[in-house]
């Protein structure tokens, strides 16, 4: 499995915890080592983004996809 697609997959697996909360993640791309995804709904203004992103998305992503060096929220 490409690692794009372990990504996609990781991402896939979140979804439904951000989504109790009110919130959501959308993949956007994989390039340089770094994921790029956009953060929404309750989520994208959560004072929790940052645990979120970093202790959540991240940690979980990298441990299954150690070449991934950051993820990237884009914002609007």
């Amino acid at each position: 499995m490409k690692a794009e697609e372990k990504i996609i997959e990781i991402i896939d697996k979140l979804k439904p915890f951000l989504i109790n909360d009110g919130g959501n993640v959308e993949f956007v791309k994989y390039e340089d080592h770094k994921v790029y995804i956009k953060m929404m709904g309750a989520c994208a203004n959560c004072y929790m983004l940052d645990l979120t992103l970093k202790d959540g998305i991240e940690a979980a992503i990298q441990e299954e996809v150690p070449e991934v060096e950051e993820v990237i929220n884009l914002l609007d």
